[in-house]
């Protein structure tokens, strides 16, 4: 078994970023898209650096588009923000 060193403990934050997030979501009627997407975004980064020490190739890939997802949605965020705005001044 390998050491529980600080890359695993890093691991580990990325992990408890994602199952918060994904329980945010649950939990949540409307989830602000900011927080779901950030916290999906740092916890895939955070996956990443572990996994890049501790290399597991599938886990790797996934967090890569689980990073890529994330970043999609915050753009999507940051459009729909700004036509909001837009629209209000506008008004």
């Amino acid at each position: 078994m390998a050491d529980f060193d600080i890359y695993s403990v890093i691991g580990m934050f990325g992990t408890v970023c994602i199952i918060g997030a994904y329980g945010y979501l649950t939990a949540v009627e409307k989830p602000n898209p900011f927080i779901l997407h950030g916290t999906n975004l740092v916890g895939a980064s955070l996956l990443t650096i572990s996994l890049v020490v501790h290399t597991n190739w599938p886990s790797l890939i996934l967090e890569a588009f689980w990073a890529t997802i994330a970043l999609w949605g915050l753009t999507k965020a940051i459009r729909g923000r700004r036509r909001t705005e837009e629209g209000a001044r506008e008004s």
